[in-house]
Order: structure tokens, then C-alpha cells, then sequence
């Protein structure tokens, strides 16, 4: 719940936008992405489906490398830059599990993690609202042949693979918040894993933060993304504008909560969603 008159600190975080060919034939849908339950009365997120992740350890000063340690923590899913049998996949995690730290326990076993396979599609930050905050990288990475992902029984409880448009759709089932609705947003309607790369290459030669605004409604409030056109005015609390020509700056501008389901929608007045 978003308080008024609270400023918090920032936390160092990332999150991975998994992603894998469509099991069924291909058509419309071809690209899955994949999503974790957090456990109810989890501090942050509670129940919600989300991209794995977490805030960064002591030390991680690439946030790639936190996006991939945190892969494998909460999804068993291990990018190194060499190859792992399924079987010391399983061992390793299982030892991680039990609680020895991930970095130890690569390091016994000659991993490196590749941060390589992790590519920058989106920079959010919690609106300074917030009691708990973070500065969060979301990248994408492509399912490593062989390897199934499977939720860690203990931060995450669930988990689903769906495309795009079928997790808008299911957006009030899986509790989605504002960032996983805004991104499969954005991906829906790309076809191949190839163009979901390529998307996130196109995005990386011009990051910007987002960072939402609370403006308050007759009922409720909205959150304002940095393009739009009262983000400044009716907005509270810290802000990262962005220019209207900005390149990310598309498409609806502001979150309203409805139906206990997040929805990206225009801002009264406009004549486009993008």
C-alpha cells in the first residue's frame, strides 16, 4: 500500500524476463515468458506473479551477475559460461537451497556465471511513496536448452509460463504489478525469442528510469509514468521525467488500480495510446 509523506532508500535490484519458444505450434503467440508466485505475507509483492529476482548482493557491483544469481536461487535456472549436467545442476541448487551462499558454491564447483546471456530491457525504481523501495535493472534471457525452470518452495510457491497476451489477460488472476503488466505490454505481439532480443537491444541504446508518481483521483489514485502529460504536476513524491520524444516514452502513461487488477491506460485528454 503506497503511503503518503514517506521517503525510504533505494536498494540495488534485478529481475530476469525468462523467456522461451512457445510450447504449443506456432501462430500468434510464439515467445512464453516466465513467472513466479511470491509466498503470501512475503514483505514485498505479496502473491503476485513476477519475474525472478532479488536485490543485489554485497560486491555485485554488475547487476547482471545479481539477475543470474537470483535466477538460479528462485528458478533453478543456471547460466554459466560452461556447461552443467543436469544432475550437478540439481546438486548445486540443492546445496544453495539448504542455505549455503551461491557464489561458494559455484566457486567449488569452477562456474562462472555469464552475464552475457543477460540483455537490459528496462530500469524501474519504486515510487519514493513506497516503505520499501529498490532500483531495479530487468533484463532478458533466453531458457538454456535442457534446463526447466521450478520455483524455490520457499520466497516463490508457484510458477506459469505464459505468453505476452495471455498474462495481460490473466493480469487479476496472477495479481501482476505495475512492471510485469507494462513489460509483457511491450512485448506482446513479438514473435520469435530472436525479436525479443533484438527489442531489448533496440531498448538498451537509450535507457531511462521509470519511476511512477502517485496522483491522487475521486476515487483512489493513479500511478504516473515519466511521459505522462501531468507527471509533474498532479505527481507527488520524487521524479525521473522523460522526454515526450523519448523513444520509451509510448504508449498509455499511467497505472489505475481496478477490479484488484493493474491496468496501463491513457491519461484523460489524450487522443493515442501511443
Amino acid at each position: 500500500m503506497l503511503k503518503r509523506g514517506v521517503t525510504s532508500a533505494l536498494r540495488h535490484a534485478a529481475t530476469v524476463i525468462l523467456i522461451r519458444p512457445a510450447a504449443a505450434a506456432p501462430g500468434d503467440d510464439d515467445v512464453e515468458v516466465f513467472l513466479l508466485r511470491r509466498r503470501k505475507g512475503a514483505s514485498f509483492m505479496s502473491g503476485s506473479f513476477v519475474f525472478p529476482g532479488g536485490i543485489a548482493d554485497p560486491g555485485e557491483d554488475d547487476l547482471r551477475i545479481t539477475a543470474a544469481r537470483e535466477l538460479f536461487e528462485e528458478a533453478g535456472v543456471l547460466l554459466t559460461t560452461t556447461a552443467v549436467t543436469e544432475d550437478d545442476r540439481l546438486r548445486l541448487r540443492a546445496r544453495v537451497l539448504a542455505g549455503e551462499p551461491t557464489a561458494a558454491v559455484l566457486a567449488d564447483a569452477g562456474l562462472i556465471l555469464d552475464r552475457d546471456r543477460l540483455h537490459y530491457f528496462a530500469h524501474w525504481i519504486t515510487p519514493s511513496a513506497e516503505p520499501r523501495r529498490y532500483d531495479t535493472r530487468f533484463f532478458v534471457a533466453l531458457l538454456p536448452d535442457g534446463q526447466e525452470p521450478r520455483f524455490d518452495a520457499k520466497e516463490t510457491v508457484d510458477q506459469v509460463w505464459v505468453s505476452p497476451r495471455a498474462g495481460l489477460a490473466r493480469a487479476g488472476e496472477l495479481a501482476l504489478p505495475p512492471p510485469q503488466v507494462r513489460s509483457l505490454g511491450e512485448l506482446s505481439g513479438v514473435r520469435t525469442t530472436a525479436d525479443v532480443l533484438a527489442v531489448a537491444a533496440e531498448r538498451a541504446r537509450a535507457p531511462h528510469p521509470i519511476m511512477p508518481r502517485l496522483a491522487p483521483l475521486a476515487a483512489g489514485f493513479a500511478l504516473l509514468l515519466p511521459w505522462d502529460p501531468e507527471y509533474l504536476t498532479a505527481g507527488t513524491g520524487e521524479a525521473t521525467p522523460m522526454p515526450v520524444d523519448h523513444p520509451l516514452a509510448v504508449g498509455p502513461s499511467r497505472f489505475i488500480l481496478e477490479d484488484r487488477t493493474w491496468k496501463n491506460v491513457v491519461a484523460p485528454g489524450s487522443t493515442t495510446a501511443g
